[in-house]
């Protein structure tokens, strides 16, 4: 992960440069770093994909509107979140805005608790989201170096079967499954039983309907 999650950053996308200047500072009033835009293309061309944070656009801009950038954003697959902020909003723009996947629509002149909490908000989730995703990517990475044998045991353990029975469906001795058991947790960096099972269950489950 290329972002610093220690240090996230909110991109702030409006052609006012006294709204953005306001926003900036407000926004760092709680810790936030603010990177601001005034040209919504020069955003799309150059701004950090990888990072983390949030993203707050302005709907009404010159050339190419907000709505339009969200719908860049989706279709790049960017997965920080966006608060839109327009001054002449309507229910059918805010309808647009979250099917199109914003995470918050705030009307100007922008109420500084509710943007602050909407982003502070937003930003919590997406540091979970790429923990989450991260964590997600070792656990895959982990399992695909794991042995044929290795991978049979790890199914029938995420199915519930004891070592005996694990034992008997693979033609191996209690211990020599045992064996297979510990090599698990320490190359799958487990500590529990029930992490085992809710870390790779899904990823056995795939791994069972690709194997021909």
């Amino acid at each position: 992960m290329s972002g610093d999650t220690l240090s996230p950053t909110v991109h702030l996308i409006d052609d006012d440069q006294a709204v953005r200047e306001s926003l900036a500072l407000l926004i760092g009033t709680v810790g936030l770093r603010v990177q601001a835009w005034g040209d919504p293309q020069d955003f799309l061309a150059h701004f950090d994909r990888e990072g983390i944070g949030a993203i707050v656009l302005d709907v009404r801009m010159p050339g190419i509107s907000g709505l339009t950038v969200l719908d860049h954003l989706v279709a790049q697959g960017v997965d920080q979140p966006v608060i839109m902020l327009t001054g002449h909003g309507t229910v059918d723009m805010c309808r647009r805005a979250f099917k199109a996947g914003a995470a918050e629509f705030l009307e100007k002149p922008v109420n500084d608790e509710a943007l602050l909490e909407a982003l502070q908000q937003a930003v919590r989730q997406h540091v979970r989201s790429r923990q989450r995703h991260e964590a997600d990517r070792a656990a895959r990475d982990r399992y695909a170096q794991l042995s044929e044998r290795e991978r049979e045991v790890l199914g029938l353990i995420v199915e519930g079967l004891t070592n005996k029975e694990i034992g008997r469906a693979l033609g191996l001795s209690p211990r020599t499954v045992e064996t297979h058991r510990a090599n698990l947790f320490g190359k799958l960096g487990t500590e529990s039983l029930a992490q085992l099972i809710r870390r790779y269950a899904a990823l056995v489950e795939n791994d069972d309907r690709t194997t021909p």
